[in-house]
């Protein structure tokens, strides 16, 4: 369960950056998360595996979304009204 939290986080920070055009290369964002170039590329199949719109841009040098989305994995609450037992 604690890997699989690990990796959710990396996705999340990776969104991040990308959202920031910050990513730098591959290389720069393997070493500012801590991880190998193999791993990031994992992750990223994986993000493109639940629809991320991923992809490098060589001029920016940066992963980048071709189209605005969003991430979000974890709960959060409802405010509806007549929610009860």
């Amino acid at each position: 369960m604690k890997i699989m939290i690990q990796h959710i986080k990396l996705i999340e920070h990776i969104d991040y950056l990308v959202r920031l055009n910050a990513t730098g290369t591959p290389e720069q964002l393997a070493g500012r998360l801590h991880i190998s170039k193999t791993k990031l590329y994992r992750l990223i199949e994986v993000m493109r595996t639940l629809n991320a719109p991923i992809l490098y841009d060589c001029t920016q040098q940066s992963f980048v979304y071709e189209e605005s989305v969003g991430f979000r994995f974890g709960f959060y609450r409802h405010e509806e009204v007549g929610m009860s037992c």
